[in-house]
C-alpha cells in the first residue's frame, strides 16, 4: 500500500494514481503540440515495458501511459529521456501547451504549431522551476472557429486576419465572392458597392477572393489575446485585450500576464478569479509598461501571497 507522501511525490512529476489501484499514469508531455512518428513508437514501448500497454491522450495534448507501477516510475523516466521525451504537465505551474492544426488547416492564420513549440521551450521548458499560485493553461487557435478553445485558457492567442477593403476597386458584383465567402453574415453589396459590418470577424476567409482586389489579397496576421479563461467545476470565458497585438508581441504579454500573476494572485487563485478581484482596467494598464519585465527576477523570487 502507497504512503500519501509517496503518490504526492511523484505527481509534480507528471504521475497521477489510478482510481483503486498502486499504479499510476504518466503523461509524456508534446513539444510544439505534436508528437513525431518516433515519438508515438517510443510512447508505445513506454506502455508495454513499464505499463499496462494503454495510451490515451488528455485534452492538453498529453500521452497518458496508464498503469505504471511505483517502483517502475525513475525507469520509465529514464528510458523516455534517452530517446527525447519527457513526463511532466502537473502542478502548480505552466501547463502543457496546446495548439490547433492551424498550422495545417485551411482556416489557419498562422503557424500555430511553431508558435506553440517556441512558447514550450521558452516557458513550459524555461519556467519549470518557477512555482505560481495555480495552474497556468496557453491555448492556441488559427482561427475565430477556436477549435482548441483559446478564450477557455488562462492565456489564449487566436489568429485573425482584419480584411483591408478598397471600394474605388469594387465592382459591385451581382454575385460578390466575398458576400458569398463570409461565414458570418458581415459582408453585402449595397448600392452598387460592398460594405464590411461590425459583425466582421476578421477570421481571413474573405482574403483574396474578390478577384478585383478589392479585398486585399495579402492582410497581415493580428492576434488576439484572451486572459484569465477558464473551464470546469468554474467557468470563465477569457477577456479580451482591448486591442490586437503583433506577433513580436505576444511573447512579452505572455511572459508581463505570467509575472502579473504571480505577484498579484494569491495562493491556488486563477488567474480569471485575481483579474476580476483587482479589475481587467488595472491588469491591462500593468501590463502595457514593461514595469513587470524589469522586476522579473524580484518577482519570481518573492514568496507566494495568501489570503
Amino acid at each position: 500500500m502507497l504512503k500519501p507522501e509517496q503518490i504526492a511525490s511523484v505527481k509534480g512529476r507528471g504521475f497521477l494514481l489510478n482510481r483503486g489501484t498502486d499504479s499510476f499514469s504518466g503523461r509524456i508531455v508534446a513539444p510544439g503540440a505534436v508528437f513525431t512518428a518516433k515519438d508515438l513508437r517510443t510512447i508505445s514501448e513506454i506502455a508495454e515495458k513499464f505499463g499496462s500497454g494503454t495510451v490515451g491522450f488528455t485534452s492538453r495534448l498529453s500521452a497518458e501511459v496508464v498503469g505504471i507501477p511505483f517502483e517502475k516510475i525513475d525507469e520509465a523516466c529514464a528510458y523516455a529521456a534517452e530517446r527525447g521525451l519527457y513526463f511532466g504537465g502537473t502542478g502548480a505551474k505552466i501547463r502543457p501547451v496546446t495548439a490547433c492544426k492551424g498550422t495545417t488547416c485551411v482556416y489557419g492564420n498562422y503557424d500555430t504549431q511553431a508558435l506553440a513549440k517556441e512558447i514550450h521551450e521558452n516557458y513550459y521548458i524555461g519556467w519549470n522551476k518557477d512555482q505560481l499560485p495555480h495552474k497556468f493553461k496557453i491555448g492556441l487557435g488559427g482561427c475565430p472557429n477556436s477549435c482548441m478553445k483559446p478564450s477557455l485558457n488562462d492565456f489564449g492567442v487566436e489568429g485573425r486576419k482584419v480584411p483591408v477593403f478598397d471600394a474605388a476597386l469594387c465592382r459591385g458584383c451581382k454575385v460578390c465572392a466575398v458576400e458569398k465567402a463570409c461565414p458570418s453574415k458581415a459582408a453585402h453589396v449595397k448600392d452598387g458597392k460592398l460594405e464590411i459590418t461590425d459583425g466582421c470577424l476578421s477570421c481571413g476567409v474573405c482574403v483574396g477572393k474578390c478577384p478585383f482586389k478589392a479585398v486585399a489579397h495579402e492582410s497581415e496576421t493580428v492576434y488576439r489575446i484572451y486572459v484569465g479563461g477558464t473551464w470546469g467545476k468554474s467557468t470563465r470565458m477569457g477577456t479580451p485585450l482591448t486591442r490586437f497585438v503583433t506577433r513580436e508581441e505576444i511573447a512579452p504579454v505572455l511572459e508581463k500576464t505570467m509575472l502579473w500573476f504571480k505577484e498579484n494572485a494569491y495562493q491556488k487563485e486563477r488567474l480569471g478569479k485575481a483579474i476580476d478581484r483587482i479589475g481587467f482596467e488595472k491588469f491591462e494598464a500593468d501590463i502595457a509598461s514593461d514595469d513587470l519585465l524589469n522586476r522579473r527576477e524580484e518577482i519570481l523570487a518573492a514568496p507566494m501571497k495568501t489570503c
